[in-house]
């Protein structure tokens, strides 16, 4: 004590030095304090809820009173600025960026109309805005029944609960509009009470209980994919009832959902072109997410798509549903440690390999269904033309089963690419047997595929009348969807 009093006075500026940095660590341990006390007050006040929730509000902005952070970041989903090497969050026509499947959905709606999705923000905007739906000026009016609102928005289990499962699907889907508004958001996932992730539509709760599984045994990390796989799957109406059905009473792989489907004949609608009674594919993405190697290791579909985050000392999930690819750092570079770039490429790679062996399938089936086309014109019977129609049947099935999913190509490319080598391989054998019919009935001649350079020119080809269609949908936009938002208004 003594040494350092002489040196200050041989020194006095080591002194101050002294002083100085003193309240240096002072005042910045005060500054810490006051962040732990200001954080922990923060805390208490965000575990509690400023107003009550029902079980059945269906408006996102009223929850995002009690979850601030999360609800803005929700909001970001109408963000459509992201775009990627194949895809992103903005609206593309993909009949105009791929015409072929225009003829491959000959017959369907999805001919008529097929963009790529856009954020959960514009979900019920979306079902308005697409052709699929028709263009309803009456309340019973419409081609779609009220299934196609099922996975649109936390209006549903609310009018679910109001009128039961079954009378819900029940009816044109324009019966319903002035009942269904709010987009995909907080009562679709959550309990209003305790906030747990749960379960809010039957289809995937029926499907668990077909297959002697107990959903509500299920772990929180099995949650934070499970009700992503409430929608992201395969489904079909069953019945003249429309009820909603997950096909997994065999199993989920491609191949099982294919044996459950030609175990009592269930039919899509009959191509327009050759007549095969066809499959769609919804958007299997749960059920190929299982089968990849994320699944195996544990991740859940939130870990990538939704991330957490800290903001002002809080963690919380990240409500800006996305692609990973638009958030690499907090999404793959929790776990992988190579560089943006190279993650980039791995992605693109595996995306890009996937695509050019899809698109060689896609010719090979439309070749394909104009093959049978003149089969039949030449005057084959249904018996000849059986085994070719099941072969193309199985092909095009196999093949939307990986196109009409998101992300298939990287959440399971392996299953992707088996996938489209089994329907390339069925579409082969198909055209095999249907050159031997034509040949049969006397034709030799190469069958050709129209000119398929746009998407127009395809919908001429298979009569489709798209400007009255579009005409019609604008009328309906114009007039009768400010009807429905305004009616539901009225209800608050």
């Amino acid at each position: 004590m003594n040494s350092i009093r002489e040196k200050i006075n041989r020194k006095p500026w080591l002194g101050w030095i002294i002083f100085f940095l003193t309240m240096a660590i002072v005042f910045i341990l005060g500054l810490l304090a006051s962040s732990i006390i200001e954080r922990r007050s923060e805390a208490r006040l965000m575990d509690k809820p400023k107003i009550e929730v029902s079980q059945w509000e269906a408006r996102n902005e009223i929850w995002g009173q009690n979850y601030p952070r999360e609800y803005q970041s929700w909001l970001k989903t109408r963000d459509t600025s992201f775009r990627s090497a194949f895809g992103g969050s903005s609206m593309i026509d993909m009949l105009q960026h791929d015409p072929k499947l225009v003829i491959l959905w000959a017959g369907y709606a999805f001919a008529k109309d097929y963009n790529q999705g856009r954020g959960h923000y514009y979900a019920v905007t979306d079902i308005h805005n697409t052709l699929r739906t028709g263009a309803p000026m009456g309340p019973d009016q419409g081609p779609q029944p009220n299934t196609c609102w099922a996975c649109k928005s936390p209006d549903v289990p609310r009018v679910m609960h109001k009128v039961g499962v079954a009378e819900f699907y029940k009816g044109k889907w324009a019966s319903r509009g002035n009942q269904i508004i709010n987009p995909i958001g907080c009562a679709d996932c959550h309990d209003a009470v305790t906030q747990n992730l749960r379960i809010s539509r039957p289809g995937l709760i029926e499907a668990f209980q077909r297959m002697g599984r107990d959903i509500t045994a299920v772990s929180h990390q099995e949650m934070r994919s499970l009700v992503c796989a409430q929608c992201h799957v395969e489904y079909y109406f069953k019945g003249d009832e429309k009820y909603l059905t997950f096909p997994w009473d065999q199993g989920m792989t491609a191949d099982e959902i294919e044996g459950y489907y030609d175990s009592y004949e269930f039919t899509d609608w009959q191509h327009a072109i050759s007549r095969t009674p066809m499959l769609k594919a919804q958007h299997p993405d749960f059920e190929l997410f299982t089968t990849g190697i994320h699944y195996e290791r544990g991740v859940s579909c939130a870990d990538c798509h939704m991330p957490y985050q800290n903001e002002g000392g809080q963690k919380f999930t990240d409500h800006h549903i996305q692609s990973p690819l638009n958030n690499l750092a907090a999404s793959c570079q929790v776990c992988h440690r190579e560089s943006e770039e190279t993650l980039y490429e791995n992605v693109y790679e595996r995306q890009k390999k996937t695509l050019e062996i899809r698109d060689k399938v896609e010719e090979n089936i439309c070749r394909a269904h104009f093959e049978a086309k003149a089969a039949w014109d030449a005057g084959a019977t249904e018996e000849e033309m059986k085994p070719a129609l099941l072969l193309i049947r199985h092909a095009q099935w196999r093949w939307d089963y990986v196109a009409a999913s998101h992300g298939g190509s990287f959440h399971s490319p392996v299953e992707s690419l088996r996938l489209l080598g089994t329907a390339m391989d069925k579409a082969q054998e198909a055209r095999v047997l249907l050159s031997r019919i034509l040949f049969t009935h006397g034709v030799t001649n190469a069958i050709d595929l129209p000119d398929i350079s746009t998407k127009e020119r395809v919908q001429q080809v298979i009569g489709l009348e798209m400007k009255n269609l579009k005409e019609e949908k604008q009328k309906f936009l114009d007039q009768v969807v400010p009807r429905w938002k305004e009616e539901y208004s009225k209800q608050f």
